[in-house]
């Protein structure tokens, strides 16, 4: 296929063929390469191995919608945009020779490798393991030191102690997402594997191809059900019905993907007592932006005008939103104490403090009457981390978005950390 035009897109040298893709270089637009799935199934390192027409597409929808929800939360990742039915746009990486497999329950080639342990053995926090990428000697489980030792260099940037422990924990947010998403669609995700890329700048990014053939996927947490490769996996002999039942079960998890990440049902109302706080509350609300939780700033006074704060908060009560009040007022906060004793609904105080007053705003919000539940932070930010935590009990997009933000830091301190062992005084 190099030199021809698929889609719309000028295909390069292919630079390597899979058991079930194609990946092509893109001469025109540097930096991004052309993932092309094969309507072929295989397992046991290609030993066993069927064409099954309409694969390809189905394993492109699904790594499409994955990788969607992954991209949505803030993930790091090289998957770029739909390229056709069959195909996709992703970052040119070198790939790291490594599959992360996590696993919350006990099973498969596990229960094999560490006899006694009974299936179904749940892993709190899940259990995670390494295989080096080798056919020939099918894929042997590495430890992290053994992928320290190859001292693998990817376009320049060397796989140590510190890149490990940055996939390592990548891995464990991928698997923690994709299993909160199946568990609203009261799925079970049992374990799955991912591999890594590095691109041209150095950066690791969540790499190849996430469908099917990369996890065990339980409905009702009942192996019974399973939807996966597994299914094909356990086949003694293949025959076309097997093949039709393996792409039902297929097509099913890409349906259900379509509803993994809903649209938000939640709200954060910032009450502030004056017009005069708006740049406090406009912190508050581009931080809930940046964590994808919706917010509305509405001026109320609970000291000047009572009622029309309290007919404000019977129209959030009424509209069938979960929502959490931020109350932004100084001086006398009754604000935040008049939102607690008039609703159920989480209120936490942010006083718009400053130099000279912050001692009266600070316990002016904490010092409030008996039998009421509104918190105290100082912060915009801190606020809006809050009401996140809160939304994230229900939201599953929200919670993801406050896990990679936690990885997102983890990074963050792991690459500071490396500059300054590196900075030669």
């Amino acid at each position: 296929m190099s030199g021809t035009t698929v889609e719309g897109y000028k295909l390069g040298a292919l630079i390597i063929e899979g058991k079930t893709k194609r990946v092509y270089d893109l001469p025109d637009q540097p930096g991004l390469a052309f993932l092309q799935s094969k309507d072929r199934i295989t397992a046991g390192d290609g030993v066993k191995a069927h064409d099954l027409a309409g694969k390809a597409a189905i394993s492109n929808r699904t790594n499409a919608k994955v990788f969607e929800i992954l991209n949505a939360a803030g993930l790091k990742t090289a998957f770029v945009k739909v390229a056709g039915e069959t195909a996709f746009v992703g970052r040119k990486c070198d790939m790291v020779p490594i599959e992360w497999v996590t696993r919350r329950l006990a099973t498969g080639s596990f229960l094999k490798r560490h006899p006694g342990v009974e299936e179904g053995y749940r892993f709190n926090p899940p259990c995670q393991e390494t295989f080096f990428k080798d056919d020939a000697n099918h894929d042997p489980q590495w430890s992290e030191a053994q992928i320290i030792a190859a001292k693998f260099k990817l376009n320049g940037r060397l796989i140590g102690q510190d890149e490990v422990d940055i996939m390592r924990r990548m891995t464990l947010v991928v698997f923690e997402v994709l299993e909160k998403a199946w568990a609203a669609r009261g799925c079970a995700l049992i374990d799955m594997k991912i591999e890594f890329g590095v691109d041209s700048n150095g950066e690791i990014l969540v790499s190849d191809i996430i469908d099917s053939d990369s996890w065990r996927l339980w409905p009702s947490g009942d192996k019974r059900l399973m939807k996966d490769k597994q299914v094909y996996r356990n086949l003694s002999t293949v025959t076309q019905a097997d093949l039709d039942t393996v792409k039902r079960n297929f097509e099913w998890v890409a349906e259900q993907l379509e509803h993994l990440a809903p649209t938000p049902n939640c709200l954060v109302v910032v009450l502030m007592g004056s017009p005069s706080d708006d740049e406090h509350c406009k912190k508050i609300a581009k931080c809930c932006k940046d964590l994808g939780v919706p917010c509305q700033l509405r001026v109320s006074s609970a000291h000047k005008g009572t009622e029309e704060t309290l007919r404000i908060v019977a129209d959030y009560e009424g509209s069938g939103v979960k929502v959490v009040f931020i109350a932004v007022a100084g001086r006398s906060n009754g604000l935040g104490p008049v939102l607690s004793g008039n609703t159920t609904y989480p209120v936490i105080n942010c006083p718009p403090v400053r130099s000279d007053n912050v001692t009266q705003d600070v316990w002016s919000s904490l010092n409030v009457p008996s039998g009421l539940g509104c918190t105290t932070v100082v912060y915009p930010e801190a606020a809006a981390l809050a009401a996140a935590q809160i939304h994230a009990l229900h939201d599953i997009v929200i919670w993801s978005r406050l896990r990679v933000k936690q990885l997102n830091n983890f990074v963050s301190l792991k690459v500071a950390d490396k500059k300054m062992r590196d900075l030669v005084l």
